[in-house]
């Protein structure tokens, strides 16, 4: 996107947020009979404006803020006698209460009208179809296949992947019964969602896993070094492009073009293969055709490939696993004698350990090893950054999902929109809070702030992929903007809101000599982020 595009759109963003910010403190201080003097959108020097009743309204040079201008808003300002009665400072405590949450209030209850917009629409939402069970998962285990579609959880109805997760969440270590149709016939099948604990910098949550998605992997491979789909030329990341001249998008596709292929089968391969340049990640991509023989089983067993999860793409330094000897490329074999046939089964095997001191097998240049692990706080380093951790410090490689799945429409309606609205609203600001806390106790480091520069590149970033990402980005930085100025530090709307709280607990005002030192104590702190968050941006 061109530079231009990008500030423009830049503009849109941060005068739109700053636009319904001001708007919650003027139409309240409006209504409560305040005078207004000013509505700015920017700082400084005026663009353009026009002046209309008693209130000028006005866009200046800076879009990265904006205020209302209340006649006795500051203690030292001068006001016309027949508009004293009408001073922000002359208001009670309940009055400039309410004028100064307004602006964060208007924050948090945009995003509603975002995404209750986004929610009438027609939702193209992935079905109950399964294109990708893991294996030794319950869901393999309890004999679902590729091909299956869920049609019910425990006795309830699902129609989409999302209802279905739901359902299995609330299941977690509880065996539970799923309707299944196969070929279009339906039966029942028993298994018991696994607890899998998920972790970010910020949470962390139990999950039911049973090891299924709507999605299948990209096919690409593990080789294990010395086997015999490494000796016909296969490695570990290759990625299956087509199967005796057969064009397959993932491990679905590529299972079916296995069934009655020739062996050896010709495939056509993509490979990555590294520049070598020092510090920079780059790979030059190459096509290749191989002919492998073909093994006993399906999926990746019949060309003698293995998940590529299982060969670990990291192990983070001072970690448990690092300590027992793992390694970065090595293969994960078995938990406490019982072999691992992917990551998610891998993880699923450690929430069984429950804490407990367990026996782990890997495959490290083909020669299988074993060590007693313990899952236990350690620091994993990111970016020069140490971030507390819990676990044993390993990273699968991951399975990129194809674009592939079976989708239905769904339309919510007024009720189901508005519902699902506020729902989204309350995770956003859940999480939003969870990383202020993060902040405040220094689990997440101040360098993960980012100010300007970021929200130009994020704006850019989101307007390419289409408006319904872009105001998706409207709506979070208007979460993060509301909450952020329920802060109580000087100059911000916190602030102002315990100040009126004070007043009417103590039946008196806030000397003014306080509250101008307030207020440069506050913008002190103010211009300290902003200068870190600057410096942050440039680095970057």
């Amino acid at each position: 996107m061109g530079g231009l595009q990008g500030v423009v759109l830049f503009v849109v963003l941060i005068g739109v947020l700053i636009t319904v910010h001001e708007l919650g403190h003027f139409l309240v201080a409006k209504w409560l009979n305040v005078k207004v003097i000013r509505f700015s959108v920017g700082f400084g020097p005026k663009l353009f404006g026009f002046t209309r009743g008693e209130t000028e309204y006005q866009v200046a040079v800076l879009p990265l803020g904006g205020y209302v201008k209340m006649a006795g808003e500051l203690p030292h300002d001068e006001v016309d006698p027949k508009d004293a009665a009408r001073g922000f400072l002359a208001q009670p405590p309940w009055k400039r209460a309410l004028i100064v949450i307004a602006g964060p209030v208007f924050n948090l209850v945009f995003p509603i009208l975002i995404y209750f917009a986004f929610f009438m629409q027609p939702q193209q939402l992935a079905s109950t179809k399964i294109r990708y069970v893991q294996d030794g998962m319950p869901a393999a285990v309890a004999g679902i296949r590729p091909g299956d579609t869920v049609r019910a959880v425990a006795g309830t109805p699902v129609k989409t992947f999302d209802e279905l997760s739901r359902l299995l969440d609330e299941h977690t270590g509880q065996p539970t019964t799923l309707t299944v149709e196969r070929d279009g016939k339906t039966f029942e099948t028993s298994l018991t969602p696994t607890a899998t604990f998920l972790s970010t910098d910020v949470e962390s949550e139990v999950r039911g896993m049973v090891g299924i998605a709507p999605a299948a992997p990209v096919p690409i491979l593990g080789i294990e070094p010395g086997s015999p789909a490494a000796k016909a030329g296969l490695r570990t990341q290759d990625q299956v492009v087509q199967v005796n001249g057969r064009p397959v998008n993932d491990l679905y596709e590529m299972t079916e073009a296995l069934e009655g292929a020739p062996n050896p089968v010709p495939l056509l391969i993509l490979r990555h293969e590294p520049l070598g340049l020092p510090g920079i990640p780059l790979t030059n991509p190459r096509l290749l055709k191989l002919s492998v023989p073909i093994q006993e089983g399906v999926g990746y067993a019949a060309i003698g490939a293995l998940p590529p999860d299982l060969f670990v793409a990291r192990v983070f330094e001072g970690s448990p696993a690092w300590e027992a000897g793992l390694r970065d490329g090595d293969r994960l074999v078995a938990v406490n004698g019982k072999p691992v046939a992917s990551f998610g089964a891998f993880q699923a095997a450690l929430a069984q350990a429950k804490g407990e001191p367990f026996d782990l097998t890997w495959s490290s240049n083909g020669q299988q090893r074993s060590a007693r692990l313990k899952i236990r706080p350690y620091n994993r380093v990111e970016q020069g950054q140490k971030i507390p951790t819990e676990g044993i410090g390993v990273q699968g490689s991951g399975r990129p999902s194809s674009r592939t799945i079976d989708t239905i429409t769904v339309h919510l309606g007024v009720g189901g929109a508005l519902e699902n609205s506020v729902k989204k609203l309350a995770d956003d600001v859940r999480k939003t809070a969870l990383v202020l806390k993060g902040l405040i106790v220094r689990d997440i480091g101040i360098e993960a702030v980012g100010g300007p520069i970021m929200m130009y590149q994020l704006a850019s970033k989101a307007s390419e992929l289409g408006l319904e990402y872009f105001f998706g980005l409207m709506a979070i930085i208007s979460v993060n903007l509301g909450i952020m100025n329920l802060l109580p530090i000087p100059v911000l709307d916190g602030f102002g809101l315990l100040s009126a709280l004070w007043e009417g607990v103590r039946r008196r005002p806030i000397p003014a000599r306080a509250r101008e030192i307030a207020n440069l104590v506050g913008l002190g702190i103010l211009l300290v982020l902003m200068v870190t968050v600057m410096f942050n941006d440039i680095r970057r």
